[in-house]
């Protein structure tokens, strides 16, 4: 016979507790005697310590929550007009110095107005924006986050 072939009986009956000396379990039913234990509807509470703070009472708790998506830079559209060029990505205000790195999500939000035609490569833009930009008679086209180079081992 292998271990996995065993079988447990499913007809085992249940120890019945309290049912005098001669049982095993009489008297106190294997409860001790007396106290807390003792008594019909004693429940521990969950993290209970014996009176000692509980473990999630003494560790500190952290504030707030911290969100793993990077915050996106905006750019205003009072901005464009400053830049002196036509076609306007995410390198074009790297280099001006209006965004900290061209690898961040960008977003164009309205605020002045656009005089100049231009045609705008962004992640993001508020139709507020979308709309100045088009009257002035520019574009909008919406195009992804620009990824990093890959470092090269050496």
């Amino acid at each position: 016979m292998k271990y996995n072939e065993l079988s447990h009986p499913t007809n085992l009956k249940r120890t019945r507790v309290g049912r005098g000396i001669g049982s095993g379990l009489g008297k106190t039913a294997g409860r001790g005697t007396k106290g807390q234990h003792a008594r019909t509807g004693y429940t521990k509470n969950p993290g209970f310590s014996g009176g000692q703070n509980p473990l999630m009472q003494q560790l500190p708790k952290l504030p707030g929550f911290k969100s793993k998506i990077p915050k996106a830079e905006n750019v205003f559209t009072d901005q464009l007009d400053e830049l002196g060029t036509k076609i306007i990505d995410a390198k074009v205000l790297f280099e001006k110095g209006l965004v900290s790195s061209e690898f961040v999500r960008i977003k164009l939000l309205s605020r002045g107005e656009v005089k100049k035609s231009l045609d705008i490569q962004l992640p993001g833009a508020s139709k507020s924006a979308i709309e100045l930009v088009s009257n002035a008679g520019g574009s909008f086209k919406k195009v992804n986050i620009l990824q990093r180079p890959a470092k090269k081992e050496s």
